[in-house]
């Protein structure tokens, strides 16, 4: 089983409506495991009612095709899924998230509504909840997230992004991350950088550039072990992708190490977490979300919101990467520490998008 982003299918407007009609019929109870009508027929006024409550302290939906669910929206492209949910609200007039919201329940409903969702809705979102109201202190998974927003996938990516949040929320991205009281300079000016960025996707790189770019670098990071100062910020924050990977690539030639070795080795601020954690989203993404998933399992207990988030999210970016990085760091596989932390439907459908693991 292979992961949803390698699925090999295009958007189909008579199989998003054929997926529309089964999705109907799974949150309705009439997929695999069919209502039998007549039940209203021979039972009395009385059972009903004390049916229907039931199904709504139980908050999942009676009769809900939860496999069905996953079987289907587990295995879709974001365009597909798109739509999907243009065809649902035209069939239907009602919106597909809130059908998934009401029928289903936990993390297995957060995870479905936020791999339903927009991307670029879906991290506006995120970056809302990881911003939160009235936080005093950032944790670094609260910070991934608008790193992740901002770094891991294409310029235009973040653009939508920066539209849907104004759109839902009223205001700029960039204006609540700089009004965060839980950030505090250096990292609310690294963070403010990143996601009002734009990234100029050329091929073009200057050598040049990128060899005296990663010189700056390693002054700030090897010699004064301040790596938050305006250069470095600039440098992350402006330069392309390709133009980053070349400046590392110098950094690595010239000065021994690799850089987010170096960050690691000479600073252990949060900042410089953060800071790592952009240059692997700009440059190696796999890195982070393996990361990422690690993160989430370990301890006591499992952090199923960065874990959602980051199998969501990896799906997306391009999880084979991910599932390789992730076996060579830690000697293990996402599968088995899914199985490991997981259960219920919230397993099968991360399951799902992991893909199968030899």
């Amino acid at each position: 089983m292979a992961p949803v982003a390698a699925a090999a299918a295009v958007p189909n407007p008579a199989q998003a409506a054929a997926d529309a009609e089964s999705l109907r019929k799974a949150v309705q109870g009439n997929g695999s495991r069919p209502v039998d009508l007549r039940l209203h027929v021979q039972h009395s006024f009385a059972f009903d009612r004390a049916l229907c409550g039931a199904a709504a302290v139980s908050g999942s939906g009676w009769g809900t095709d939860e496999q069905a669910l996953i079987e289907i929206l587990g295995r879709r492209t974001a365009a597909q899924r798109a739509e999907i949910r243009c065809a649902y609200a035209g069939i239907y007039r009602e919106s597909l998230l809130d059908r998934l919201r009401s029928e289903l329940s936990g993390d297995f409903r957060d995870a479905m509504v936020m791999w339903t969702m927009d991307p670029a809705e879906r991290c506006a979102r995120m970056a809302n909840g990881a911003l939160g109201a009235g936080r005093t202190s950032m944790r670094d998974q609260h910070a991934w997230a608008l790193v992740e927003a901002a770094c891991a996938s294409a310029p235009d990516h973040l653009i939508a992004v920066r539209r849907a949040y104004r759109s839902l929320f009223g205001c700029s991205l960039e204006e609540d991350v700089a009004a965060c009281p839980a950030l505090q300079d250096p990292l609310r000016k690294l963070l403010v950088s990143l996601v009002r960025s734009y990234r100029c996707e050329t091929e073009l790189v200057d050598e040049d550039v990128a060899r005296l770019e990663a010189a700056q670098l390693a002054e700030a990071i090897q010699k004064k072990r301040q790596p938050y100062g305006d250069e470095v910020i600039r440098i992350v924050s402006t330069r392309s992708k390709r133009q980053l990977r070349a400046t590392f690539q110098w950094y690595q030639q010239d000065h021994g190490s690799n850089i987010d070795e170096d960050i690691t080795r000479h600073c252990s601020s949060q900042f410089a977490k953060i800071l790592r954690s952009a240059v692997w989203c700009l440059t190696s993404p796999e890195k982070h979300f393996a990361e990422a998933i690690r993160y989430s399992i370990l301890g006591l207990g499992t952090d199923e919101e960065t874990l959602t988030r980051a199998i969501v999210s990896g799906a997306e970016i391009g999880m084979e990467k991910i599932k390789e990085e992730y076996k060579v760091r830690f000697k293990t596989t996402v599968t088995s520490d899914v199985v490991g932390d997981t259960s219920g439907y919230y397993k099968e459908f991360l399951l799902t998008l992991v893909g199968s693991e030899d």
